[in-house]
């Protein structure tokens, strides 16, 4: 599992900007709206979930004012019922811990082990909010370097509508 400076690393080797916020831990969209200065940039609730019997992981990012209906995505995706997975599960599988959850974090899952669902929305964005392995620092990223890294560590999001 890549420690926080690694994607830095990674981010640099893949030729992607970015604009480094420090703050203080916020585990939550809504602490992060209230502690971090307002960007040009979509904030993003990452939610790690798993299926009915914990086989498939899912990373789901979406627009952070939605509420997500786990029942509806559930039936988009195919999947049995889904529910948030566990703290041991997202260090296992991400290798963060509960309020550093970030697509970025797909860099820790080289056997695509995790599927991420992007909320249409969020896709459409132009600039996304990212943590870097911690909650202590966001990222701003355009949306086409999103889509470089994504590509750079072998993973594929499946676009859903929330």
């Amino acid at each position: 599992m890549l420690m926080n400076n690694a994607i830095f690393t990674i981010l640099d080797d893949l030729s992607i900007q970015y604009k480094r916020i420090d703050h203080v831990p916020v585990y939550t969209s809504q602490q992060a709206r209230e502690l971090i200065p307002e960007q040009q940039a979509a904030s993003v609730k990452n939610l790690f979930l798993k299926d009915k019997k914990g086989r498939q992981h899912f990373l789901v990012a979406i627009a952070d004012h939605k509420s997500l209906d786990m029942k509806k995505l559930a039936s988009q995706i195919g999947s049995t019922r889904l529910s948030l997975a566990s703290p041991d599960r997202l260090q296992t599988y991400l290798g963060v811990e509960p309020g550093a959850v970030s697509l970025l974090a797909l860099v820790n899952d080289p056997e695509n082990q995790v599927q991420l669902l992007i909320d249409r929305d969020v896709w459409d964005e132009q600039f996304l909010q990212c943590h870097p392995l911690v909650n202590t620092a966001t990222l701003i990223l355009a949306m086409d370097d999103v889509k470089r890294f994504l590509e750079g560590v072998g993973h594929s999001p499946k676009l859903v509508e929330i």
